[in-house]
């Protein structure tokens, strides 16, 4: 009898639901944030596709993502010939309603260049720039068509309200996610069917760890952009968002086994991954907020 490995069971499970999201899901993507999580669950789709991955990779570009991300993105776009697509909140951009202009909160800045940009771009409301792989250029995209479906790479360890997840989650037509009404998910038993006009996250991650992530990263080879290594000044990004609320960590992890070896060690257990993160902070300590609206 063959027998798997832990990390070679969170694989197979991962790989089984996103090949039964693309079963049931007639028009699905996949958010890629350019993190550790989503380039693992992009990894695994490519496995699961032996190669190719059969669904666009959404970004949600805040227009303050960390320069490296954006080159990260679009490098790994063009290796891997994927079928590439951004989204913005240009208005507000235009408009400087953001927090590093001075004129919102953290929570309304994220509401305005994530939550909204995210539920227009799924929805085909905004416009959305596609990458012309012949041109090595984005173009806006002519396809406006809605995503029934999004796969999200959400932890439950990563932050309390994630804890709260299913793996295949409904949202209402606005993206709302109404906690109170998931279906329940036994035996490995899930809820595809819902009623027209839902739009469904599929959540392969979920019952990763941190730790997980990093040992399978590490087994595998995977890219990682280099923000989450230290460079020398004893400060690494432990969780990648906007430059302007997201803050390093006191750490000398160099490469992957370093960070393997820290978490192992203890040095985060009483910190939570996305201590850095300024909106967790003004949200109570929590996203439930913002992702009650649609946050990723």
């Amino acid at each position: 009898m063959i027998t798997m490995d832990h990390l070679e069971r969170l694989e197979n499970k991962s790989i089984h639901i996103m090949r039964e999201a693309y079963n049931q899901f007639k028009n699905l993507g996949m958010l890629w944030s350019i993190g550790k999580d989503s380039t693992v669950l992009l990894w695994l789709a490519r496995k699961a596709f032996f190669g190719h991955v059969p669904f666009p990779l959404v970004h949600i570009d805040t227009g303050y993502k960390i320069p490296e991300m954006i080159e990260h993105r679009d490098r790994l776009a063009k290796e891997w010939n994927l079928d590439m697509v951004y989204g913005q909140n240009r208005t507000a951009l235009n408009e400087k309603q953001t927090f590093p202009d001075g004129t919102t909160t953290h929570l309304d800045c994220c509401k305005l260049l994530k939550t909204q940009a995210l539920e227009n771009t799924l929805n085909g409301k905004w416009p959305r720039y596609r990458m012309n792989h012949k041109k090595s250029q984005y173009e806006i995209d002519s396809n406006n068509e809605a995503f029934e479906g999004i796969i999200v790479g959400v932890r439950a360890d990563e932050e309390g309200s994630r804890s709260k997840e299913r793996y295949f989650s409904p949202r209402n037509t606005h993206n709302d996610w109404i906690i109170e009404d998931q279906p329940p998910e036994f035996w490995n038993q899930y809820k595809t069917d819902f009623h027209p006009g839902t739009h469904i996250r599929v959540h392969p991650l979920l019952d990763w760890t941190e730790l997980d992530i990093w040992e399978y990263i590490e087994r595998e080879n995977i890219p990682m952009v280099s923000l989450y290594f230290d460079k020398g000044e004893g400060k690494r990004y432990r969780s990648l968002g906007c430059w302007p609320c997201t803050k390093p960590v006191d750490s000398h992890a160099a490469n992957v086994h370093q960070i393997i070896a820290e978490l192992k060690t203890g040095k985060f257990v009483n910190i939570a991954e996305r201590d850095g993160r300024a909106q967790d902070k003004e949200d109570g300590g929590g996203l439930e907020v913002l992702r009650r609206d649609g946050y990723m």
